[in-house]
């Protein structure tokens, strides 16, 4: 215990006592410091859990009028009827083609959810596009990317009822899970999950 006393009291100490001070003292003192500091690092970081065990998520899409409410993801696991109902509802409706959504996508918009404190679903303007359709759209506009990540089922562009666009594009942007763009003109803030980026 009087060993304990003496490291915890510090080489100053130790040397106004007369004690001298020596390496295995000065590391010992070391690891009763860094010991301390990790301990409650550690416990907060064992209790830190980024997503509840259950995720769900709403949608309305404003092109076809479909709505979907669903818990996509339980204990961890993603829940494979519901991703067959999110792919649906974020299909390219022009096309009437699906395409599987990243779920990764899903759960960046489930944390924009979560920032935005709101119980009302995500307006779809746009999810999974064709490449045909992604094509004609990006003739029509310099706006759509021609390799856009919607081809692959990555992006999304959303409205959020009762927030306004940049509420939501500065919620986007805080994730910083991806890239973030902002439509004012077109009433939408596009997401993915590609490399960080805004606009």
């Amino acid at each position: 215990m009087e060993r304990f006393a003496r490291v915890a009291e510090g080489p100053q100490a130790l040397a106004a006592r007369g004690g001298s001070v020596s390496r295995r003292h000065l590391l010992k003192l070391g690891s009763v410091i860094a010991g301390t500091a990790l301990v409650p690092g550690a416990a907060l970081a064992a209790l830190r859990v980024p997503y509840p065990p259950e995720r769900a998520l709403k949608f309305y899409n404003l092109h076809t009028g479909e709505s979907l409410s669903t818990v996509y993801c339980e204990n961890g696991r993603y829940v494979d009827g519901a991703l067959t109902q999110i792919n649906y509802i974020l299909r390219d409706f022009r096309a009437n083609e699906i395409k599987p959504i990243d779920p990764r996508l899903l759960d960046l918009l489930y944390s924009l959810n979560r920032r935005l404190y709101t119980p009302e679903p995500f307006a779809i303007i746009s999810g999974y596009r064709s490449p045909a359709t992604n094509a004609m759209l990006a003739a029509r506009s310099e706006g759509v990317a021609r390799r856009s990540l919607h081809i692959e089922g990555k992006a999304a562009d959303i409205r959020v009822p009762g927030r306004s666009l940049l509420e939501v594009w500065r919620a986007a942007i805080d994730q910083w899970s991806g890239g973030v763009g902002f439509y004012p003109r077109s009433d939408f803030v596009h997401v993915d999950v590609g490399r960080v980026r805004f606009w």
